[in-house]
């Protein structure tokens, strides 16, 4: 059975996004790239919402091909153009290579995914994927970069939770950055 994995940076306060859905206040560095590494290698899915998937289709397909191109910029250019992507969106036209629209039934659909045989799917940052597939309990593994920022409001991490969900704590890390990496697994 595969894994669905999220991996999400939030504020001290529990926002993913600023009000106005900004995420300049995200700190990243070297070793951070290095532990998402370790785990894109183990998946072979990749869950986005419209919004985020737009984001990173307009820059990893042709990253690597940069003349500053980092390590991290090859490697994840690599991987995210040979994965499939699967996004939620009932607007957006598939005109892509390796992606799958999730239009309908979503949470059946990714259910569904996790019954076959492959590696893991994550999800980067995509609040409101991510949200609706919580109030489903389909999130096994919850990454969460807790950023050293109080934004005061924006987008929520949890949103619409219906019932408790107990998790347990299998990984943590201060990176120079600041930022405070918690892997939890569920119950």
């Amino acid at each position: 059975m595969r894994r669905l994995v999220l991996f999400m940076h939030v504020s001290v306060d529990g926002f993913v996004g600023g009000p106005n859905g900004e995420m300049d206040w995200i700190h990243v560095d070297e070793d951070m790239f290095e532990y998402a590494g370790q785990q894109t290698d183990n998946a072979d899915t990749a869950l986005y919402g419209r919004r985020t998937f737009e984001m990173m289709q307009g820059y990893w397909p042709t990253a690597a091909d940069l003349p500053n191109a980092t390590k991290h910029d090859i490697q994840h250019s690599q991987w995210y153009s040979s994965v499939e992507k699967l996004v939620v969106s009932r607007t957006m036209q598939n005109e892509f290579k390796n992606v799958t629209m999730l239009r309908e039934n979503i949470a059946d659909e990714v259910a569904k995914r996790k019954q076959e045989s492959g590696k893991n799917i994550v999800i980067f940052g995509s609040p409101s994927a991510a949200h609706l597939l919580m109030q489903y309990n389909l999130i096994d593994d919850y990454w969460l970069f807790i950023n050293p920022v109080i934004l005061g409001g924006g987008i929520p991490l949890f949103k619409d939770v219906q019932e408790r969900l107990k998790l347990k704590l299998v990984w943590n890390k201060t990176f120079d950055s600041q930022v405070v990496g918690l892997h939890y697994e569920k119950e």
